[in-house]
């Protein structure tokens, strides 16, 4: 009988990814021709779960959509993707998601962002589908979303025991306010980006070092850890008993609209699988890096198989 993968429950975003490629982005006065258009489904909560499913967890997504076709869509690819699809909940009154990305020759984006459905995800639909589920390990959570519904995520971990992991985005009713809820630093591990990292605890973004001190400061907050993203220059693992660099892996660039998602579902899945976190780091960094060399978001999700060759490689 196989063995069963660790339980990962994923709370985030949903959108529909409307990507375009082009030479060089247009400017106010002058359009560019665009060479390709696809839809995609795209976001923190499919991406990650998906990424997650991958690596051979058992996934549930609990993630809001709106009633229209998008949403269909939606549901069947994470189906085809394995992921409990029983909590991805209907917003009546409200269009799905959307994202306009422009991909540019040299992989770089830039994207327009349509919250819709995923506003109105609340601390109840949390709850309804937490006390619908029996073991968990981990709960991965992204910050974008409401800050109620955040605070309950995490607060719903806690009480199943099981580790959080969180991107800590700011909450959509939370543009303009500085101060994440104190809720955030206690989660097991932050995720962040650098420049995320950087404006949370109102420090300069600036290399390795400054990343540390970041990090540092994350951990003084409550946070357990901080795995801090880096790109091209890797990421940071801090918590109590240190602090360590993780190089970034030597890939031929071509889209990095999904790496942070690979990043987070692949470090959901190996810290589930009681993986040491700076093992678990260079896991996910591995898949993030395999990501960017794909054009797509789910569709550039790496299997497990992919992430060991390209650690084995590495060694």
């Amino acid at each position: 009988m196989e063995a069963r993968g660790p339980d990962i429950v994923v709370i985030g975003a949903s959108y529909i990814d409307m990507a375009i490629r082009c030479s060089q982005f247009p400017s106010s006065i002058q359009p560019v021709v665009g060479t390709s258009l696809s839809y995609r489904v795209s976001g923190p909560g499919p991406s990650q779960a998906a990424q997650a499913a991958i690596c051979g967890c058992q996934v549930c997504l609990i993630t809001k959509v709106g009633s229209d076709p998008f949403a269909q869509r939606i549901r069947e690819v994470l189906s085809e993707y394995r992921v409990i699809t029983d909590f991805v909940y209907t917003a009546e009154a409200k269009n799905t998601g959307a994202v306009i990305t422009l991909v540019n020759s040299s992989g770089e984006n830039a994207s327009i962002v349509y919250a819709g459905a995923n506003s109105a995800l609340q601390a109840k639909d949390i709850e309804t589908a937490t006390s619908a589920t029996e073991r968990v390990d981990v709960f991965l959570i992204n910050g974008g979303l409401s800050q109620e519904a955040i605070v309950e995520a995490i607060n719903t971990a806690k009480l199943h025991g099981a580790k959080v992991i969180l991107n800590p985005a700011r909450p959509l009713d939370m543009q303009t306010t500085k101060d994440l809820p104190l809720e955030f630093f206690m989660a097991d591990i932050l995720i962040p980006n650098l420049y995320e990292a950087a404006d949370i605890t109102d420090q300069a973004a600036a290399n390795i070092h400054t990343a540390k001190m970041i990090g540092s400061d994350l951990v003084a907050r409550g946070a357990g850890a901080a795995v801090i993203t880096m790109g091209r220059r890797g990421c940071v693992v801090v918590d109590r008993n240190g602090a360590d660099h993780i190089p970034a892996f030597d890939v031929e660039l071509v889209d990095h609209t999904g790496t942070g998602d690979a990043f987070a579902g692949a470090l959901a899945a190996s810290v589930g699988a009681k993986t040491d976190l700076r093992e678990a780091a260079r896991f996910a960094s591995a898949a993030g890096a395999l990501a960017c060399t794909k054009f797509g978001a789910i569709e550039a999700m790496p299997t497990k198989a992919e992430i060991i060759e390209l650690l084995q490689k590495q060694d």
